[in-house]
């Protein structure tokens, strides 16, 4: 439910990060949020931005250059991905311990209705 819920938040920020690209106008390009500290520096040396793209594993909002390299705008959160990754972990240890204490518990109803 954590993971699902924090999945959701970065969703959003990654999602208000698309519509603020994808707004027109004069000022639209480079997108706005792959303006970060040092986009000035990187068009000033030839680089400019031509695209973005989303991932969703892990979440995040990623600027493409014309030299084909990438960086992710910072846009989600730093503590998203780590966290998602943390309670998605913790609930799937949870579910197979819950699974396996399932078991063991069957398994000694059977074996305690042969003894007796």
């Amino acid at each position: 439910m954590g993971a699902c819920a924090l999945y959701a938040w970065g969703l959003l920020a990654v999602s208000g990060a698309v519509l603020e690209a994808e707004d027109g106008g004069t000022d639209s390009s480079p997108p706005r949020p792959c303006r970060t500290a040092d986009w000035w520096e990187r068009h000033q040396q030839g680089s400019e931005i031509v695209d973005y793209k989303v991932t969703y594993v892990p979440l995040g909002f990623v600027c493409e250059t014309s030299d084909g390299g990438s960086y992710d705008s910072g846009d989600v959160p730093g503590y998203v991905n780590p966290a998602v990754l943390g309670l998605a972990l913790t609930a799937a240890g949870g579910a197979i311990g819950a699974g396996y204490a399932s078991e063991l518990r069957a398994r000694a109803e059977i074996r305690k209705s042969k003894a007796g």
